[in-house]
């Protein structure tokens, strides 16, 4: 199968707003870099930056629990650790979430765009060391077949953007939902190689439109129904580290 990385996204807060890359680079062992380095508690949530452990997402602002968290558009330097939103109706936010005035302007700005929605108080946590705000416990790096996504669109009847996914790699050339069998299988990925370790499980968080914001689709029960599975995409870990480029080859380790 020819296959190649169509699209590269990081989040780097929990829930927001996708941030296209044309490169990274892999580490073995590791999340992808500068994915989900921060979330925002919506209430107190638990989390013990001490000793941290796996968290549910529902704890957070998170478009599983409210939708209005897309209306935010984000985007994060990495070199400064200035994180930028801006939204329609309120004023452009800039602050670096690595310093406590940077994390209580975002709360404050947040607090204010998503009014009515939340519990609060709202609280900006960063991961500490390797730690990142993953939804799966082992599941590094994700990666969504774009074929996948085109056949669930004409099953439900309308052009899904694949951002409802939320994946770090997005994968055109494959065959639509033969990654499902693929659980232990080995990908060569640009210059790194990664392990699969299983299908994702969706969940609420793919109902809703990146793009306006409203939550239009149940696509939990649509996968169900069509498929008799709640899978799209799969985690990986990665085992050799290496560059990953826009327009790189994807493969399949062929097995003896």
């Amino acid at each position: 199968m020819d296959a190649r990385i169509a699209s590269i996204y990081r989040h780097p807060v929990k829930g927001f707003t996708p941030e296209r890359l044309t490169a990274a680079t892999l580490e073995a062992g590791a999340c992808f870099p500068c994915d989900r380095l921060y979330a925002v508690e919506d209430g107190p949530s638990g989390f013990d930056p001490a000793a941290p452990a796996h968290i549910s997402k529902m704890k957070f602002t998170v478009l599983a629990k409210i939708p209005a968290v897309a209306k935010a558009r984000t985007a994060y330097d990495e070199a400064t650790g200035i994180f930028s939103a801006r939204a329609e109706g309120a004023p452009d936010f800039a602050g670096d979430l690595r310093t406590a005035a940077g994390r209580a302007g975002l709360e404050a700005w947040l607090t204010t765009l998503l009014d009515g929605e939340i519990k609060g108080p709202l609280k900006v946590v960063e991961g500490p060391g390797a730690y990142r705000f993953m939804d799966s416990r082992s599941g590094y790096v994700s990666i969504v077949n774009l074929a996948s996504v085109r056949d669930l669109s004409q099953r439900v009847g309308r052009d899904l953007d694949p951002l409802r996914f939320r994946a770090n790699l997005y994968v055109e050339g494959w065959p639509a939902w033969v990654e499902n069998d693929w659980t232990g299988a080995t990908l060569t990925i640009g210059g790194a190689t990664a392990e699969v370790l299983k299908p994702i499980v969706r969940c609420a968080a793919t109902h809703v439109d990146p793009t306006t914001a409203e939550r239009d689709v149940e696509l939990v029960k649509a996968l169900f129904d069509t498929y008799g599975h709640m899978f799209c995409g799969v985690y990986l870990n990665v085992t050799r580290g290496g560059a990953v480029g826009e327009g790189d080859g994807v493969a399949l380790a062929k097995t003896a």
